[in-house]
């Protein structure tokens, strides 16, 4: 799988392996911990981010060794993505739009903001 569509595949597979992350780690958190739900979610959330940039590092975009500045670079665009997919969903539920139509073009957005600076950014690569 060479090229833009194979990056944006392992990309959203490794994405699909953060929610399952993020999910675990909420839950447990939340329920076993006893954490308050805002901690919980937001250490559930880095999990899930830290668990994002490893694979995509090692596997998406192959760089044998991580490194805390692409790292800190994922996050900012991590934080992007978060912040168009918030501001999609709101703008569109206000719209008239139906919530779950509104959040999967929230998501979609989101991921397209994080995979460009991802490629562009962060990695510095546009394929492979």
């Amino acid at each position: 799988m060479a090229g833009l569509p194979g990056l944006a595949l392992r990309f959203a597979v490794v994405g699909g392996g953060g929610v399952l992350v993020n999910s675990a780690a909420l839950f447990a958190l939340y329920h076993w911990a006893g954490l308050p739900l805002l901690v919980a979610s937001g250490i559930a959330v880095e999990l899930a981010v830290v668990h994002n940039f490893l694979l995509n590092d090692r596997w998406t975009f192959a760089v044998p060794t991580p490194s805390a500045g692409r790292f800190v670079k994922f996050n900012v665009s991590v934080l992007g993505g978060l912040a168009v997919n918030v501001v999609l969903v709101w703008s569109l539920v206000r719209s008239g739009m139906h919530l779950l139509l509104a959040n999967c073009l929230g998501i979609s957005a989101a991921f397209a903001v994080n995979f460009a600076c991802s490629t562009g950014w962060v990695w510095g690569r546009r394929s492979r």
